[in-house]
């Protein structure tokens, strides 16, 4: 029961982690773009990197994602052996 506690975790946190990635770069604005230099800084860098707001969304995409897969999954739309057959594994 543990372990599959933990693998469905595992699961979610590389779901968030690459809903993360596809995040980072909605509403960012460079300096360059504002108009605002710091000295000694990037002229790309970002003004505001907004990311409280990123974690969240984050947050909220990826449970959604992970709730559709754990649906299909469940619901035996997902297994190993389809997943072999769409993937031209078939033995």
């Amino acid at each position: 029961m543990a372990s599959k506690i933990f693998s469905g975790l595992a699961v979610y946190f590389i779901f968030w982690w690459i809903t993360l990635f596809l995040m980072l770069p909605f509403g960012v604005r460079s300096q360059h773009e504002d108009g605002e230099l710091i000295a000694g800084t990037d002229p790309g860098a970002p003004v505001k990197a907004l990311m409280r707001r990123k974690v969240i969304w984050t947050t909220i995409v990826s449970s959604v994602i992970y709730g559709v897969a754990a649906l299909a999954y469940y619901s035996g739309l997902l297994n190993v052996e389809r997943l072999s057959r769409l993937m031209g594994a078939s033995g």
